[in-house]
Formats: structure tokens, C-alpha cells, sequence
């Protein structure tokens, strides 16, 4: 991982601890590293190794978002030359997802070089990435069904690149050694293990060309897999799932009954992506351990072209865990609304992802289409929703 998230987590523990004592041990303890040519924080089985303090801190913030497009408007609009500038993109929402410990997104296009092209088969230039990143992201998913869109080549190059910057990836594979060594994706932080299983439908169409790998909803894989993340005794299993019927905002019988058979085989908690609008969110208690269970259905569009009604924005979802006698528990959790900008309507050049605060600094255009979208998505939400409610920041 690059030098930037080692520093993150440790400004974020800096923020959170005032001793004299830590702040010692992690200098010595980043000295060493960097003496030892150790740039990475986690080994080649993906797994953070951090430090053990004493703290009274118990708890892990975890924030999901949805799809990640580059559409050829957006691919347009950030061209400079020869270069490309995402450097807007993110801006107003940039402190919100770094202040998570984890900040976990769909990457929804490949980064297969050039031609650059958006729908259908898509294939973004690196920098957006290098802006995904700067914005504060993490972990990202790549089982969707737009991971081939330029074969077997862009699916291991967009690999290659994650792992160059070091943002943890989960769904697609380089082969099956691969595969073995980095799934499930299990991540230890501060004092925490929580496990990442990622899954797609299918792949429009296209067929993975061995021996590249990809997660698709098999339950006979799935259950495998379950039972190997619960090897590593983790804390939480989190599903990150691309299911569902595009642009329907009732999840389909078959999310429903795998949401249901996933969470009988022990799974924390479910995210879904892939249909572009959201659907609704669940908190269900386990009838045994009585512990709460949060399931997304769809957290929507996070940036895109998309423009129709309800796929111009999306949610993100925060989950926040706390160690309690022992035991990790769902401290709390919430949404918050997301909409994305255009120079369509704003009459500049760049797309960029809004929260509801922003909403009186856009134009009268904007401001029209953002509040209908929140109207309408606070409208199906209290219809729809079970025991979870909207943040803001």
C-alpha cells in the first residue's frame, strides 16, 4: 500500500488519541518499516498488519458507496490535452469518506488503456482512479457485470493498476493462485478483522477467458468461501453483491431469497449494487444471537452520466461496529443522499458528486433536478425502509 494510507491511518489515530506514548511507538514503528523497504501495510494475503494500542476506542466506521462510471460525457469533459482532470470530482464529499476507516465503492468500468470509451464497453483512463483514491477509498469491488468489457487484458490490467496504488480489490482475479491468496479479502484494523466477499451476476455475456477469474453468485462457491472467511474468525462477513434488475427500485425474488440464504449461512451484513437506483435498506435482528444485520439492497448510482429519474443519484451507507464485553455489535448506522452534477446543467465543464448540503450553491436547473431526486428517494424510503434514517454532512 502507498505511503499516503499508512500516513491516513495514522493521522486518523493521531486525531483519536492524545499520548504521548503512542504517538512514540508509531514514529519507531514507521521508522522500521521504511528502514526495512516495507512501503506496504499488508502482506500477499491482503491483510492489514497494524500495531496494538491500549485504548478505550472500541468502534470502526465502514463506508459503502455505489457505482463508479465513467460514461464518454464524463470521459469527455475531463479531457486537457492529452491528459485527463478529475481533480473536481469529488471535492464536496472528499472529507465525509476519509473520515471512514474503511471507504469501500463499485469500481464499475475497467481501466483497459486506451481507447478510452463509456457505455457500453467501458474503459476509463487511470486518472480516475488516482482520483477514487485521492478521495479517500480503500477497498473496491470489481465482480460486476462490466468487468470484461475489455476482456481478459482489461480485467488484469485494471488489477495491476489497483495494486499499484494499493487500494485493496475484491472479485476479480489474474488465476486461480491469485484467487487463493487474496480472497476473501480479510483486512485487520485497529481492532478489528472483518472479511469482504464480492459476487456478480453474470458478465454481460462475456465469458471469462481462463485463467482469469471472476466472482459470480454460484452458491456452491459462495458457501466455500463463507466458510473460509470464518476461518479467520472475523469480526464481521460483509457481501458485496451486484444483483438485481436494472432501474427497478423493488429488489427482485431472487435478491430476496439469496439476501435470506446468505444471512443463514453467516454472513454480517449484504451491500448491493447494479441496478442504478437505490432500493431498500434492512436492519434485521438474528432470531439466535440477537445481533443486528444491515442489508442494502442497491445503494444506486455514486457518479455518472445517467440522468433519468432516480439513476442521477444514490446513497452512501455507514455502518459503524463496536467492540463491546467482547463482542462486535452494530453501534450505529445511517445513509446519506448523493446526487451527481453536470455541465448540462450547471454550465461548467466538470461532474462532481453532491451531498444534500450543498444543494443552495447550484444553479436553479440543478437545484430542480437534485430535489426531486431527494423528494422522491425520502418519499420510497419511509414506504420502504426498515428501522434505518437519513444523515447529513
Amino acid at each position: 500500500m502507498k505511503l499516503y494510507t499508512l500516513l491516513k491511518i495514522f493521522y486518523n489515530r493521531i486525531l483519536t488519541f492524545d499520548c504521548k506514548r503512542f504517538f512514540f511507538i508509531q514514529c519507531i514503528v514507521i521508522i522500521f518499516l521504511l528502514s526495512n523497504n516495507h512501503t506496504q501495510l499488508y502482506a500477499q494475503n491482503s491483510t492489514i498488519q497494524t500495531v496494538p494500542w491500549q485504548s478505550n476506542l472500541q468502534e470502526l466506521t465502514l463506508l459503502f458507496a455505489g457505482d463508479l462510471m465513467q460514461h464518454q460525457a464524463q470521459i469527455e469533459a475531463a479531457k486537457s490535452n492529452e491528459t485527463f482532470d478529475y481533480t473536481h470530482s469529488f471535492q464536496f464529499i472528499k472529507e465525509e469518506i476519509r473520515k471512514a476507516d474503511l471507504a469501500i465503492g463499485n469500481l464499475e468500468i475497467t481501466l483497459g488503456g486506451k481507447p478510452y470509451k463509456g457505455y457500453p464497453a467501458f474503459s476509463a483512463p487511470d486518472e480516475f482512479i488516482y482520483s477514487i483514491q485521492d478521495a479517500g477509498f480503500d477497498i473496491l469491488t470489481t465482480a460486476n457485470n462490466h468487468c470484461l468489457d475489455r476482456g481478459k487484458n482489461g480485467g488484469k490490467r485494471t488489477i495491476q493498476i489497483l495494486d499499484s496504488i494499493g487500494i485493496f480489490r475484491l472479485g476479480t482475479y489474474h488465476d486461480s493462485i491469485d484467487r487463493k491468496k487474496n480472497y476473501p479479502l480479510i483486512i485487520n484494523i485497529k481492532n478489528f478483522r472483518i472479511a469482504f466477499l464480492a459476487y456478480t451476476y453474470a458478465t454481460n455475456g462475456i465469458k471469462a477467458s481462463l485463467p482469469f477469474c471472476v466472482n459470480y453468485i454460484h452458491k456452491a462457491q459462495i458457501t466455500k468461501d463463507i466458510q473460509e472467511a470464518k476461518q479467520h474468525q472475523p469480526d464481521a462477513i460483509i457481501a458485496l453483491m451486484h444483483w438485481g434488475e436494472e432501474y427497478q427500485s423493488l429488489p427482485s425474488k431472487e435478491q430476496i431469497d439469496c439476501a435470506d440464504w446468505l444471512f443463514e449461512q453467516g454472513v454480517t451484513h449484504i451491500i448491493g449494487s447494479h441496478p442504478h437506483v437505490v432500493q431498500p435498506i434492512e436492519i434485521r435482528t438474528d432470531s439466535i444471537s440477537l445481533k443486528e444485520n444491515v442489508l442494502v439492497y442497491s445503494l444506486g448510482n455514486f457518479i455518472s452520466n445517467m440522468s433519468a429519474p432516480k439513476t442521477d443519484g444514490g446513497i452512501m451507507m455507514k455502518i459503524v461496529l463496536k467492540k463491546e464485553a467482547e463482542k462486535t455489535v452494530l453501534k450505529d448506522y445511517n445513509y446519506s443522499l448523493i446526487w451527481t452534477e453536470r455541465p448540462l446543467f450547471n454550465k461548467e465543464k466538470d461532474f462532481y458528486v453532491l451531498p444534500v448540503s450543498r444543494l443552495d450553491s447550484i444553479s436553479n436547473i440543478s437545484q430542480a433536478k437534485f430535489k426531486q431526486f431527494i423528494q422522491s428517494t425520502r418519499s420510497f424510503f419511509e414506504k420502504h425502509n426498515k428501522a434505518v434514517y437519513e444523515s447529513s454532512f
